[in-house]
């Protein structure tokens, strides 16, 4: 049984390893990437064996000490991994330093988009246009090109029009662990009333802007787009990731 406090004689403990990996990192870690890279650390040709609750005590041990020296900043779980994050009390002071992130604030347009997608994916480009009642091909392709949503198949309906679902780096932008967290109305029905869009439209910007502080998007450290799959809802409601999703070029091919 391998030492988990101590991953061998040459090597650091399990705490600064992690600490290590989740500053370097430029996206969420999950549990099981952690694993594999410790497997990477051992001088034998075994992996080695480092339960998940072991690394998450290691994590909450590390955030305790954080706490304890008044650090600015925390490991924090999201969008299914773990990384550092600045605490929210510092946002005007990053929000100065970063403030060329503002221009990458959403529309009022992708805005509202993206808040029928997230709420009602997979979505159609026909059915987002029917409830916005205005074309969607300009903002469709935006959020394509920003990772926010992806292409996760195609209808069982005459023409199989594209359908469309959010990615990990929706979850990211919006400060979400998975789609569980959105914001929900206070009524079922609200869903399928037509004043509803505006509850949910509503909810997702102030998301948003909690998320964002004083023009913040609060990414801590994250500065590139996401290489890894994306996260979309299957037809049984469960989430999967998506690594081969059509290409945005396909947008051409949507049938009207």
């Amino acid at each position: 049984m391998t030492d988990e406090s101590s991953l061998g004689a040459n090597l650091p403990g399990l705490k600064e390893i992690l600490e290590a990996l989740f500053f370097a990192s430029d996206e969420p870690l999950t549990l099981k990437q952690v694993n594999e890279i410790l497997g990477d650390l051992d001088e034998t040709d075994r992996p080695r064996r480092i339960s998940e609750e072991s690394i998450l005590k290691a994590v909450e041990e590390l955030n305790k000490e954080l706490e304890e020296t008044h650090r600015a900043f925390r490991i924090v779980k999201v969008a299914g991994g773990y990384q550092f994050a600045t605490l929210p009390r510092f946002a005007h002071w990053l929000g100065k330093m970063v403030r060329e992130k503002s221009k990458r604030k959403l529309t009022q347009a992708a805005l509202e988009s993206l808040a029928v997608i997230a709420y009602k994916q997979p979505v159609t480009k026909p059915e987002i246009e029917a409830i916005r009642g205005v074309n969607a091909d300009y903002v469709l392709h935006s959020l394509l090109e920003r990772n926010l949503v992806t292409i996760v198949g195609r209808a069982a309906t005459p023409g199989r029009p594209l359908l469309y679902g959010t990615t990990r780096e929706f979850l990211k932008h919006f400060g979400l662990n998975d789609l569980s967290e959105l914001p929900k109305p206070r009524e079922i029905d609200e869903l399928l009333a037509e004043a509803e869009f505006e509850v949910e439209k509503r909810m997702l910007a102030e998301r948003e802007a909690k998320v964002q502080g004083d023009d913040d998007e609060m990414e801590g450290l994250v500065a590139k787009p996401p290489d890894q799959g994306n996260i979309v809802v299957a037809e049984d409601g469960t989430l999967r990731e998506i690594d081969d999703a059509p290409n945005i070029d396909e947008l051409s091919k949507d049938p009207e």
